[in-house]
């Protein structure tokens, strides 16, 4: 019997974007809207994959609610995949700790909440499936949770589902420890990892897998971002497919000036790295970091007129797509040596 399901995590609802000091009102509104947006993607993915259930594993809020606006809008994305026959299985991670979110709205009854005082196993009977999972009570969880998991259900397929860091991934905080050899020798069929947000597959048979974060949210988090589709032949992973959900997607992009001697050809050279990430990036919007790097004679004027590179720089992105917002502007260039300026 075949079947899929999506597992995500780091969902950080209600999270602030970092290290915007733009004034544009059209990327304060998108950028407001780009947590939720992605979620509701997912959502729209899951239903229209026909995906038999959803795995979160993790930080669905990034901190305890000013209001309950956040709650409900959850709460009415998992109404649509109730409606649309689709349980969801999730664990609290550190920044959705059951001692952290202090307020509530009644979730669906299709929506199963690992316990956090031990670890507790969902069997859904007619896929033979088994999620074991425990939630964080508190923000800081510095025990192995993993090693209380119980052991795999006897011809079920076998899901652990853990907020943690395993190994020590930086710069993630270390809870929840573990090794990738603890989480093998539980002898799962598949591990749904939260807390890491980048896209990782530590493990490939049997897979072991964080998602990353469902939307960037600083400069540290570049590249796409999105969930994960997993499928399943009989009893074992036949296949992972990325789902990119992003709705604004940050870079980090780098123009080598070695060898510029004009400005015209320097700002060339940053127009068409630009261009590159432009169309890499498929047309998600883009917020990026500009870093000049490399050994050119106009190291002083970069150094000196900060505001006219930014403004270059800007123009230049625009000149790519409208859809672009530039974060800042790193010179790290540096003077031709002697040697070199007299060849």
């Amino acid at each position: 019997m075949g079947f899929s399901f999506l597992h995500t995590a780091d969902l950080h609802l209600g999270s602030p974007f970092l290290g915007l000091s733009s004034n544009d009102e059209e990327l304060a509104r998108r950028v407001a809207a780009a947590s939720r947006e992605a979620f509701e993607e997912l959502v729209d993915q899951a239903i229209s994959r026909q995906v038999k259930f959803v795995v979160i594993a993790g930080d669905i809020y990034d901190g305890d609610w000013k209001d309950t606006t956040i709650g409900h809008f959850f709460n009415r994305q998992m109404a649509r995949l109730q409606r649309a026959g689709i349980p969801v299985y999730k664990v609290r991670g550190n920044h959705d700790a059951e001692s952290v979110i202090t307020s509530a709205v009644t979730l669906p009854d299709s929506v199963k909440v690992f316990s956090s005082r031990r670890p507790e196993t969902f069997l859904i009977p007619e896929l033979k499936v088994a999620l074991h999972g425990q939630s964080f009570a508190n923000r800081a969880v510095t025990e192995n949770l993993s090693l209380g998991y119980p052991a795999p259900e006897p011809g079920y397929f076998n899901i652990g589902v853990l907020h943690t860091s395993c190994d020590g991934r930086p710069p993630h905080a270390n809870y929840a420890p573990c090794s990738v050899q603890e989480l093998l020798q539980r002898g799962y069929d598949y591990w749904a990892l939260g807390h890491c947000h980048e896209y990782e597959v530590v493990n490939d048979s049997p897979p072991i897998i964080f998602p990353g974060n469902l939307q960037g949210r600083s400069i540290r988090e570049t590249g796409p971002k999105g969930a994960v589709i997993v499928e399943v032949e009989d009893g074992q992973v036949s296949s992972l497919s990325r789902l990119h959900l992003a709705r604004i997607q940050w870079a980090l992009i780098t123009a080598d000036l070695t060898g510029t001697t004009s400005e015209e050809d320097a700002f060339e050279v940053i127009r068409s790295a630009i261009q590159k990430e432009v169309e890499a990036a498929g047309g998600i919007p883009l917020v990026f970091r500009m870093v000049l790097s490399g050994s050119t004679p106009l190291h002083q004027m970069l150094r000196t007129q900060p505001a006219r590179v930014k403004d270059e720089v800007l123009a230049a992105a625009n000149h790519c797509t409208d859809a672009i917002w530039l974060e800042s502007v790193k010179v790290q260039t540096s003077e031709p040596s002697t040697a070199s300026a007299g060849q």
